[in-house]
């Protein structure tokens, strides 16, 4: 089985074409070792309606969600021969809910004249 999940904070604004859409997951690293980086980034690719969303709503900082597949590939470029590796997005989702105003403190005013049928008055 060829499954990958991921969630993590995209490095910079997707790359877009009129068939692909790519981008960059920083993941972090579950244990930290010192000296060594502390999250992985891992290159992402979408098609289709994935690639259509993509380019709407994937934006820089943001953190998302993805199950996908990894897919290993190469080339080569001045004689050398590079590797690749993607996750090819079957599913992605938002990772945060979109950050609103709202006070420094999560309490809500309560009207006077509610206050008086709370059960803890």
């Amino acid at each position: 089985m060829n499954k990958a999940l991921l969630t993590g904070r995209v490095t910079k604004d997707p790359m877009i074409t009129d068939k692909v859409a790519r981008f960059t997951l920083a993941v972090d690293r579950r244990y930290k070792k010192e000296g060594e980086p502390t999250a992985d980034f891992i290159s992402c690719v979408g098609f289709g309606k994935t690639r259509d969303f993509i380019e709407k709503y994937v934006t820089k900082g943001t953190k998302y969600g993805v199950v996908g597949r990894i897919s290993t590939g190469s080339y080569e470029k001045d004689g050398q021969k590079i590797y690749t590796t993607d996750v090819i997005i079957d599913e992605i989702e938002f990772g945060e809910s979109k950050k609103q105003d709202k006070p420094a403190d999560d309490f809500v005013d309560v009207p006077d004249e509610i206050e008086s049928e709370l059960p803890f008055n």
